[in-house]
């Protein structure tokens, strides 16, 4: 709300009644007119229309506002040129209801070209009293862009993203909702202008150019974009940097792809029930035949998880699940992991085995998870087989869940994450032409299952300390929570217990030795070297591991310059 008025006038120009080119009437919350001017109902008041004195004026911001920014800025602005009024929509959204008020949110949505994306959230983004920058960039669920509710469509053209902003138009909504008496509001598209000049940002100084959101593209079905700050990315990428250092030498480098962290972060902070899988087991000689890495960096991104208020669940094999069950009771009992979750397996038991795990009554459209994260987990190669990093198959003591991530690719709203270090772990697919080309033994032992998105680094683990770390950036960074909660209610300001919280959770030198001695007590050796001794993939914890943790904590909680 930009401004109220009890007395009929606001500002020294405004007289409510006359200067909107049309009105709707609303009586006991149903529309029954439109009008071109109020006059009538302040000359013959009658018990319908009440005193003047007992109605209260909102002035509410328009994206209409921004609009000559946009095209400043060189975006094109698609209702003009289509000389059509704007669509906006009604959302399964509900907005903060407020007394007798609650209603849902109305959207505006503009067509903007791809590449104009964070030109549109630079302009918009300095106007939060026009609704500031975009509430969603993709097509909501519960909108069907060919039948706007209100105003006109408007086409895309090709190359365009469908972005939505929330409008003024909730106001309407309000009044249906709330059904008073009498309501007034202006009707769509006929807007109240003053000649006040625009001012180039909020009231409130502007935010540094590191706090300035930027896009991210997290998955094209569904089509999903999110936000973050300049800082919050920033940051996220220097902990992209740290995880891909090679102290093993296994040339790891040669995997690298830009920016899978800060998706993968993106997605699992946009999803509400992970589930995650490890287990590589290289030592076939030796029970278990597990490795140290992979646990650590699966226990450390569920306790950030589940103190973010997400479901996880941890998928195994059933050779492991006893054991399993174990380390993560230990887990929990040592502080390590912030409760206890649920331990399941798969059996591939027909062709829609995959689907029913996945989904609820094997309903595509329910799924029962939205993230499915790998790490350090055996992968499928071309010839069906599993091999470790020596060539050797290792499939009678693997399970199937690379069946999984191939179903959840035909599953909409189903994103997966695979974390490697040598090509050969489920997700690695991704990667699959690179482990051919450049690692050892690469054509026979590279995975052929895909993930989404596939985070390289030099010890498993570290991906999964990152993913940790990476989530705790984004639930700081303002311009992230505003955009998970589509705008509504205040600034988003994270209460202190919240704070301490998630920053109890995040990986720590100290729990992360806990926890592999705790590894080491089961009988989990070193990945490289089969020892069974405090090191993962032949590097012992003191100095290196503690080092990397150390240094992915500096960069997350280290202030932001502003």
């Amino acid at each position: 709300m930009k401004k109220s008025s009890t007395d009929g006038k606001t500002w020294s120009f405004s007289i409510f009644r006359t200067d909107i080119s049309q009105y709707c009437v609303y009586e006991e919350g149903c529309l029954v007119k439109t009008v071109s001017s109020l006059q009538n109902y302040g000359r013959q008041p009658s018990a319908a229309s009440g005193p003047w004195s007992d109605m209260v004026c909102f002035y509410l911001g328009c994206s209409f506002g921004f609009e000559g920014k946009l095209k400043k800025a060189g975006v094109p602005v698609r209702n003009v040129e289509q000389g059509r009024n704007i669509s906006m929509y009604r959302t399964a959204v509900g907005c903060f209801p407020a007394g007798k008020f609650s209603c849902p949110l109305v959207v505006t949505m503009r067509p903007i070209p791809a590449a104009l994306l964070d030109a549109a959230v630079e302009v918009t983004h300095l106007n939060p009293l026009a609704h500031g920058a975009p509430k969603s960039w993709h097509t909501l669920d519960e909108c069907d862009l060919s039948r706007p509710d209100y105003g006109e469509q408007v086409e895309l053209q090709p190359g365009d993203v469908p972005v939505f902003w929330a409008c003024g138009v909730t106001a309407i909504e309000a009044i249906l909702s709330s059904k008073p008496r009498l309501a007034f509001s202006h009707s769509p598209g006929c807007m109240f202008l003053t000649d006040i000049p625009d001012t180039p940002s909020s009231p409130l100084t502007p935010p540094s150019d590191s706090l300035e959101p930027q896009h991210t593209k997290v998955s094209h079905n569904p089509l999903l974009y999110s936000l973050a700050s300049q800082a919050a990315v920033a940051k996220i990428r220097q902990l992209e940097t740290v995880i891909g250092e090679d102290p093993g030498e296994r040339g790891i480098r040669a995997l690298f792809v830009q920016d899978e962290l800060l998706r993968s972060c993106l997605a699992l902070s946009h999803s509400s029930s992970v589930a995650i899988t490890t287990g590589f087991p290289t030592h076939y000689m030796h029970s278990p035949p597990d490795e140290t890495d992979g646990p650590p960096g699966a226990i450390a991104m569920a306790t950030m998880l589940l103190s973010l208020g997400k479901k996880v669940t941890m998928l195994t094999d059933r050779r492991a699940v006893e054991m399993n069950q174990a380390i993560i009771d230990e887990a929990v009992r040592n502080g390590v992991l912030k409760a206890a979750i649920p331990l399941v397996t798969f059996e591939d038991s027909g062709p829609d085995a995959a689907l029913h795990f996945l989904c609820h009554h094997g309903d595509a459209s329910k799924p029962r998870y939205d993230h499915l994260v790998a790490i350090e987990r055996s992968g499928r190669a071309s010839d069906g087989n599993y091999y470790n990093m020596r060539g050797i198959n290792i499939k009678h003591l693997v399970d199937p869940i690379d069946n999984l991530f191939i179903a959840a690719k035909d599953i909409p709203g189903i994103t997966t994450t695979g974390i490697g270090d040598g090509g050969n772990e489920l997700g690695m697919g991704k990667v699959k032409d690179k482990v051919i080309n450049l690692m050892p033994k690469g054509s026979l032992i590279a995975c052929d299952v895909p993930a989404d998105f596939a985070i390289t680094a030099g010890v498993s683990n570290w991906g999964g300390y990152a993913v940790a770390c990476g989530l705790y950036l984004l639930h700081t960074c303002p311009s992230h929570q505003r955009y998970l909660k589509k705008g509504l209610g205040l600034e988003p300001v994270t209460p202190q217990d919240q704070l301490q919280d998630w920053t109890a959770n995040l990986p720590s030198v100290d729990k992360e030795e806990s926890f592999l001695s705790t590894l080491v007590k089961f009988g989990i050796r070193s990945g490289k070297t089969a020892h069974l001794a405090m090191e993962v993939d032949g590097l012992t914890f003191h100095p290196t591991h503690s080092d990397i943790i150390s240094r992915l904590l500096e960069v997350t909680q280290r202030s932001t310059t502003l």
